[in-house]
C-alpha cells in the first residue's frame, strides 16, 4: 500500500508493517492536551453530550504535566478519515484551550491475537 509521506502516513504505513489490516474497523485512540484540569474536564464534558460513538477518558500525564483526554473511536483506519477526524477534533480542543496530539491505536485488536497488550504504534510528535 501506498501513503502519503506525512506524519498520518507514516503512522499508517507502520500499521501496516505491523500486519494490522487496515481494511477492517479498529479502535483508534486520539489525544487532545490541555494545560488546566478545568479545561480538560470541560472539553469531556462537552464530548460526552455530542453524537460521538466512542469512549473517553481524562486523564493526567506526569512525564508532561498535562492533562489528556483520550477519544476512542471505532473506524476504518483510512487516511482522509483519519486526517479529518483529527482535525476537527483539534478545532474542538482549540475550544477549551487544548490541542490535538495525535492518534494511535493498540496493536491487540480483535483480529490482531498476536501482538501484545502493551504495544501502541503511534506518531513521533505524540508524546506518549
Amino acid at each position: 500500500m501506498q501513503f502519503p509521506d506525512d506524519d498520518n502516513g507514516q503512522m499508517l504505513a507502520a500499521m501496516a508493517d505491523a500486519g494490522i489490516d487496515l481494511t477492517q474497523s479498529i479502535e483508534v485512540d486520539f489525544f487532545l492536551v490541555f494545560d488546566d484540569q478545568r479545561d480538560a474536564e470541560s472539553a469531556l464534558e462537552a464530548l460526552s453530550q455530542t453524537d460521538m460513538q466512542g469512549e473517553l477518558e481524562v486523564n493526567f500525564d506526569e512525564e508532561s504535566t498535562k492533562w489528556e483526554v483520550i477519544v476512542c473511536l471505532q473506524m476504518v483506519p483510512d487516511y482522509a478519515a483519519l486526517v479529518a477526524k483529527e482535525t476537527e477534533l483539534n478545532s474542538f480542543a482549540q475550544e477549551f484551550d487544548g490541542i490535538s496530539d495525535g492518534w494511535g491505536v493498540m496493536q491487540n485488536q480483535a483480529s490482531d491475537s498476536e501482538f501484545t497488550d502493551d504495544d501502541h504504534v503511534h506518531s513521533e510528535h505524540c508524546k506518549h
